[in-house]
């Protein structure tokens, strides 16, 4: 577990307005928050050195560039040992269709978010990496229909201080 950053209500702030619009400007920010741009911007890089504020991303539409399916994979190992654990998640790092995977607690050990071109390259990818990996006992699948909700982050309460 990471230990837990202490931040004031003028940190949160910071971290909600750039959830929600990590290209705003420096300037801007400070405006939106009542502060001066340069205390602003040492707070930002100190947030980022404390590893709270990991990166920025644009958030690309999937649908624009051909990714029309989304699958999550239930991923049951033979073996639970660390060292097994690590080697499934290094080589599932090397896939880039897979976008998210989480180590479950349960019946399931791992679920991926998997994008695809369409159902028969999903199936390729199932059928030529997923099931045949060493470790891999068993594969779920479920077809995602639509999604209504993706948003990034976590819910900032920018009015507590912690």
């Amino acid at each position: 577990m990471a230990n837990k950053v202490k931040l004031d209500h003028v940190d949160r702030r910071i971290l909600k307005d750039l959830q929600a619009d990590g290209r705003m400007t420096n300037v801007e920010l400070a405006k939106r928050i009542g502060i001066s741009a340069p205390p602003c911007l040492r707070r930002v890089r100190a947030l980022e050195d404390q590893n709270v504020i990991r990166g920025y991303h644009a958030d690309v539409n999937p649908d624009a560039l051909g990714y029309s399916v989304m699958v999550f994979a239930f991923v049951g190992l033979n073996s639970q040992a660390e060292t097994d654990l690590q080697e499934f998640e290094a080589l599932v790092h090397d896939w880039p269709e897979v976008r998210e995977c989480h180590m479950l607690v349960g019946e399931t050990d791992f679920i991926l978010k998997f994008v695809a071109h369409d159902w028969d390259h999903f199936q390729q990818f199932l059928t030529s990496k997923l099931t045949p990996a060493p470790n891999v006992s068993h594969v779920k699948t479920a077809l995602a229909i639509r999604s209504n909700k993706d948003q990034p982050g976590v819910p900032i309460d920018a009015d507590s201080a912690e």
